[in-house]
């Protein structure tokens, strides 16, 4: 630095010295030559020519002495160095010279000399020739104008040595202690100060300098108590932390890691972290880049780490990105968490829940998820599946009459039995309640599902011992394949459901495979789903009459509410499908508030006629109708329509009572005693039908219209059994204080036997079909118009 800084200084003076002073010099000299060179030359001229003609007559006469006179003159002259005087006759040549540098420059000058012999004559006589010297720069100078450049170029050199020497003690000098302070601080490592006070610029800097050495050595102190702080607490922390450069090696690992892996600090630095994760697990954890970190900057993967005795665990770990990466730097930060426990945890509770705590079966959802597995798993070896869904028939009783215990252990049963029919790449689930499902797997999948089913439909031959006793059962299955009859889990569980659904209602214990008419019937109840789901919305539902005749003079005593459905675009719907569906759904109990309302309004509207002000409407029941409830809504009901609780009857059927419900019991007898009357429906048909007359309050028997259609229909045997068993329901039912309603009568010869049993009432196609109540009330006018005429 020494060198380049002074050697730039005397740089930048000569070229300043150059470029001002030289060319000014130069122009001086050039000037003064000039000038003494066009003075010599005139002071030559004129020389010349007075000669010239001093010399005319010795030439003429000549005379050499004369001659040599005037040479010798003329060569004392100032700066003439050589005098030659010619004849023209050639005989005389005299030459002249004081030249002592034959190098040195002349010019010439020659002159004719002309002699005049008379006033008008010339004649030349001869030549003269003069050599002058040259003027140079500095040929021309005087010694004035020598002795003034010389004291000139004097001061130029003086300000020059004083420019570099002051350079060198104000500039150079402090410079130099600048340096060796820094060098000195670079070398040895500690704040070294410039040794220099003064006022000016350079100590200004030096003071700078000096306090820049005090603000870094105070930060570097401050650094190093900040780093020391760092290491120990980056080694005190009780995690596993590690340090990462930005090509995954290992940069520096805290003690507590070091204590938990059981490696050496010497032999993991410098590492590639990745080498000791379980090769499995590698690829996830060197993807973790790709994934998309926190807001922070965190990003995180679980992976098995192996630690120095060679054993494996699970660790989570959580790295954040630094941004002071580089190759002697470390680029990320990571804690490593040992969750080995966690994840045996996680397993087990994984295992617990996709697992059915009773059966140790999987449950639906870990069904479903082996599903998806093994449709992947046949989608990629071109083989098929097979799904079977089980479900016990009866199983509600044992609930029911043994109790859930009993339940339970002839479901653990029935898992023990099924157990062996399986391999072990197949799954067995309990999907909840009596409900399970098996997946069968293998090139021969189809083949050995059906036989499944078949030993599993075998399996029910041998009874189920339950609370001491053993139990009767039957299993429904339903068959799916797949690909054949789903795309995807989802649809093969489904559609193995509906198969079994369709055994169910196919008369049970069995099996069926599944087909598109099963479809065809899901498609066509959900959408009797959809049209009551949009009646009950737009209020589509009507309640038709038919009218209930007293068995002898035809009076009319009553009516029965019968449910229909008035679609806009299909029309009048039959009532059996709507009945079983919205039973099965629950929106039945929805479904018979609204037609008990519009029996009542119809009601309203009938007793306005003439000798209709005491008939009654018979309302069918279902069992979800029977809330706490319902007593207060009836009574509020026939309050609004002004009909008294006797003109209203509530139809149940076996199913209502054949529980025994302590709640039912309560709600009927509220019933009763607010007026009401109860129908029981369908009397005959059920189990133990004779002994709900002794612990109901039923008023009326209506029974079931499978009786009343053997009468007459040609079948000796069947008619004669019919009619006992309706003569025995209508002795019974007389004896009970109850009112015999017989439905179903068609025909005359029905009705004329009827008469002869002594049936109260008949209902039926042979008085009326049910009517909506604008055809009712034209067919009640009109009957009514057509008595007065039989009266008059």
């Amino acid at each position: 630095m020494t060198h380049s800084v002074e050697n730039r200084f005397i740089a930048i003076i000569s070229a300043a010295l150059l470029i001002l002073v030289a060319p000014l010099f130069t122009l001086f000299l050039a000037l003064s030559s000039r000038q003494a060179a066009e003075s010599l030359h005139e002071h030559v001229a004129i020389l010349t020519a007075v000669n010239a003609q001093a010399l005319a007559k010795p030439l003429w006469d000549l005379d050499l002495k004369s001659i040599r006179q005037i040479t010798g003159t003329l060569l004392n002259e100032t700066g003439i160095r050589v005098v030659q005087v010619k004849d023209t006759l050639g005989t005389l040549d005299i030459t002249e010279s004081s030249v002592r540098d034959a190098s040195e420059p002349l010019e010439r000058t020659t002159l004719d000399v002309v002699y005049r012999s008379t006033e008008t004559t010339q004649q030349k006589v001869g030549t003269l020739v003069i050599h002058y010297r040259s003027f140079g720069l500095f040929s021309a100078l005087s010694r004035m104008e020598l002795a003034f450049i010389s004291i000139f170029t004097l001061a130029v050199l003086t300000v020059f040595t004083a420019a570099v020497i002051g350079n060198r003690i104000m500039v150079m000098r402090p410079l130099l202690r600048l340096t060796a302070a820094i060098e000195a601080t670079r070398r040895l490592g500690s704040r070294h100060h410039v040794d220099w006070h003064t006022t000016d610029e350079m100590g200004r800097l030096a003071q700078s300098f000096n306090e820049m050495q005090i603000q870094l050595e105070r930060e570097e102190y401050e650094l190093k108590q900040a780093h020391r702080q760092t290491r120990e607490t980056y080694n005190l922390t009780p995690a596993m932390l590690f340090s990462l450069n930005d090509q995954d090696l290992i940069w520096a690992v805290s003690d507590y890691w070091l204590l938990a892996t059981g490696y050496a600090r010497g032999e993991v630095l410098r590492q590639p972290f990745v080498d000791l994760i379980f090769p499995e697990d590698r690829a996830r954890y060197v993807a973790r880049k790709q994934q998309k970190r926190s807001i922070v900057g965190v990003c995180d993967v679980t992976v098995r780490f192996r630690c120095a005795d060679g054993n494996l665990i699970d660790v989570l770990i959580l790295e954040t990105a630094l941004k002071s990466a580089g190759t002697d730097l470390p680029a990320s930060l990571s804690v490593m968490t040992d969750v080995t426990e966690l994840k045996q945890s996680e397993s087990r509770n994984h295992r617990q829940a996709i697992s059915d705590h009773l059966t140790g079966l999987l449950n639906r959802q870990g069904f479903e998820a082996v599903l998806d597995e093994q449709i992947a798993a046949a989608d990629a070896s071109g083989t098929h599946l097979a799904c079977l869904f089980v479900d016990l028939d009866r199983f509600k009783s044992i609930n029911d009459t043994l109790g859930h215990a009993a339940g339970d252990a002839v479901l653990s049963q029935f898992v023990g039995r099924i157990r062996p029919l399986t391999n072990e790449n197949d799954a067995a689930a309990r999907l909840g309640g009596d409900e399970f499902a098996l997946l069968i797997t293998g090139a021969d999948a189809e083949a050995r599902a059906s036989d499944v089913a078949q030993k599993i439909v075998d399996l029910f031959d041998k009874p189920f011992r339950a609370a001491g006793t053993g139990v009767k059962l039957s299993a429904s299955i339903g068959l799916a394949f797949y690909p054949r009859h789903a795309g995807s889990a989802a649809e093969l569980l489904q559609r193995s459901d509906m198969a079994m659904y369709a055994r169910k209602r196919d008369g049970r214990n069995g099996a069926n495979v599944y087909d598109e008419s099963i479809l065809d019937r899901a498609r066509q109840r959900a959408e009797i789903e959809s049209d009551i789901e949009a009646a009950i919305t737009a209020s589509w539902f009507e309640a038709h009459f038919q009218p209930i005749v007293r068995v002898g003079d035809e009076t009319i005593l009553g009516f029965e509410a019968l449910l229909r459905l008035r679609h806009p675009r299909k029309g009048l719907l039959s009532p059996a499908a709507i009945v079983d569906v919205a039973e099965e759904t629950g929106s039945i109990s929805e479904i018979g508030n609204l037609i008990l309302e519009d029996a009542l309004v119809n009601l309203a509207r009938v007793s306005r006629l003439p000798g209709m002000d005491d008939t009654y409407v018979a309302v069918n029941f279902s069992p979800l109708q029977f809330d706490a409830g319902l007593p207060t809504r009836l009574a509020a009901m026939t309050a609004r329509y002004r009909i008294q609780p006797r003109r209203l009857v509530l139809e149940i059927t076996e199913a209502v009572l054949m529980h025994d419900n302590p709640e039912i019991r309560t709600i009927l007898d509220q019933l009763h005693a607010f007026g009401c009357r109860i129908a029981l429906d369908d009397f005959g048909t059920g189990y133990s039908s004779l002994s709900y007359l002794s612990r109901f309050p039923v008023d009326i028997v209506k029974i079931d219209q499978s009786f009343v259609r053997t009468i007459g229909s040609g079948a000796k045997d069947v008619e004669r059994r019919n009619r006992m068993l309706v003569e025995g329901i209508s002795a019974i039912s007389h004896k009970m204080n109850c009112t015999v309603v017989a439905e179903g009568v068609e025909t005359e010869g029905q009705y004329d036997l009827l008469k002869t049993i002594g049936i109260d009432c008949a209902q039926g196609y042979l008085f009326s079909r049910p009517l909506a109540i604008g055809d009712l009330l034209s067919q009640l006018d009109a009957r009514r118009n057509l008595l007065e005429t039989r009266a008059g």
